[in-house]
């Protein structure tokens, strides 16, 4: 599972973490011949010993770059999570558009709505999503099917922050991981395996969400919050499904 946790790394770092200035050096390189706008809230795969320019800037293309791109340079080179089975990329696919959607991206349009009806909205389908993930892992132990790829992984990274970060900064408070016991358990599964622990840095996680914007935290006060982690620590069953 080596690999698997050396794509994952690689796309927290790279769609959580990045620091805003750093981004914004990339694009000030990769754009100062051009009149591109100097927005740079998206993360990005940079290169840098050839071409000194920006790859690709979308996640859903750049998680299956690592998955697939760098087999010369991984450990398990043989690990796929995006498998060319037909049956199995459809769904995978079915699973993004609707987890991207109203969970991925769902939690951004509760915490940055403008409109009380934009957030009703947007609260109202993450909680379906929220509620139709628990529903589907209380019979099969990954998102979608058998095998873990990499739905699993971008639904992994939203429901580690979901308690300690969104619900309170995003106002997703209509639903908890900590309290359904199939999400919880789908989250101690991997974040058990070989290697995950340390790719999640709690600390590092709320202190970029809490400081980051001003007009929603003026202060930068960082809640203290219930220690999520730390019940990710303790056993699981999912091994039965």
């Amino acid at each position: 599972m080596r690999r698997v946790w050396e794509a994952l790394f690689l796309l927290v770092i790279l769609a959580m973490n990045l620091i805003r200035s750093s981004m914004q050096q990339a694009f000030v390189i990769c754009t100062s011949m051009q009149e591109i706008p100097m927005e740079s809230t998206q993360f990005l795969f940079y290169g840098t010993k050839k071409a000194n320019t920006i790859v690709n800037n979308e996640s859903a293309e750049i998680i299956r770059m690592l998955s697939s791109q760098f087999n010369e340079f991984a450990k398990n080179p043989e690990l796929d999570f995006y498998p060319e089975d037909k049956d199995i990329r459809e769904a995978i696919d079915a699973v993004n558009d609707w987890v991207y959607t109203s969970l991925n991206n769902g939690v951004y349009r509760c915490g940055f709505a403008q409109a009380q009806g934009a957030y009703d909205t947007a609260i109202d389908e993450l909680t379906a999503a929220f509620d139709k993930a628990a529903s589907i892992l209380e019979k099969q132990r990954y998102i979608a099917g058998d095998t873990f790829t990499e739905a699993d992984i971008r639904l992994f990274v939203t429901l580690l922050r979901f308690d300690e970060v969104y619900t309170v900064y995003f106002k997703t408070n209509t639903r908890s991981v900590a309290t359904t016991p199939s999400l919880l358990n789908y989250c101690r599964d991997i974040y058990q395996m070989e290697g995950v622990a340390d790719t999640c840095n709690m600390e590092q996680i709320k202190t970029h969400y809490y400081c980051s914007h001003p007009h929603l935290n003026k202060f930068s006060i960082i809640p203290r919050g219930g220690n999520f982690e730390e019940l990710l620590k303790q056993p699981h069953d999912r091994d039965t499904l």
